[in-house]
């Protein structure tokens, strides 16, 4: 019906008409993109996720692992932001990594690659493997034998490698594996001096990692390449089956894994 208003106009009264929808595509797309927003606050500033695509730190991290990141542990450089763009020197609100951090940090060869590897060296340290035991500034990293664990050589093929518990100075400890022991490769080596704003990074299996031992590929790695500290594996799958199969994943699933504490 019509309704007549002061001025003797006539007004619709639409209260019975049919109201026009929301949600429609613009409200949908502007959803979408707080979404998107929000999580690119959440990945540049708290926790990225990352998975493990190799067995440099078996025991501790398995090939499948997926863990998430603080991005706020050692605070913000430009490796902290996507594409590192935002172009800019140096660390804001910094902390620095302690000794046994296991960290995700950006190639010091700028090749676009990041790593996850132990800090196992702090600027100024010397660094060296006798018989591969590590030595840290003249003194043997205490280890001790606490028996075998399951992997396989370079061709694939099972077989049981020492396990050790190591205890670094300042008494945090972890597991390492050896699988060549004294023939490794990376058994002896000379002294690193590790510099100022760099930090010696290793893996937990001791002779399948490329890390800070070898300079050519690697070397010490700066403070601002660091990205993050590793903090829980929120998912596990067994290294045979891709995440996109997920019809897989009720037998593929690391159960015990999931939500773990990386030490």
């Amino acid at each position: 019906m019509n309704a007549s208003s002061d001025d003797g106009t006539q007004q619709r009264d639409d209260s019975n008409a049919p109201k026009r929808g929301k949600g429609g595509i613009g409200d949908s797309v502007k959803v979408v993109a707080q979404a998107i927003l929000i999580a690119l606050v959440i990945r540049t500033f708290l926790f990225q996720p990352f998975s493990i695509p190799s067995g440099s730190l078996i025991p501790t991290l398995l090939i499948g692992d997926y863990l998430f990141v603080s991005k706020y542990a050692y605070g913000y450089s430009r490796y902290s932001f996507p594409w590192g763009i935002v172009p800019f020197e140096g660390r804001i609100w910094s902390a620095e990594p302690q000794r046994g951090d296991i960290a995700v940090f950006a190639s010091p060869k700028n090749d676009g690659t990041d790593y996850v590897k132990r800090v196992i060296g702090l600027p100024g340290d010397t660094i060296q493997m006798v018989d591969n035991v590590l030595v840290i500034n003249g003194k043997p990293v205490e280890r001790e034998r606490i028996g075998t664990y399951p992997d396989a050589d370079q061709w694939g093929r099972p077989l049981n490698v020492p396990l050790y518990r190591e205890t670094l100075p300042g008494g945090r400890s972890h597991l390492i594996i050896e699988r060549e022991g004294a023939a490794s490769y990376w058994a002896n080596t000379f002294v690193y001096k590790v510099p100022d704003g760099h930090y010696f990074m290793m893996g937990d299996n001791r002779d399948n990692s490329s890390d800070s031992r070898d300079l050519a590929s690697m070397g010490y790695v700066p403070f601002d390449h660091f990205i993050g500290r590793a903090e829980i594996t929120f998912f596990s799958l067994d290294d045979e089956t891709p995440a996109w199969q997920i019809w897989n994943w009720p037998s593929a699933v690391r159960w015990d894994r999931l939500f773990m504490r990386i030490h």
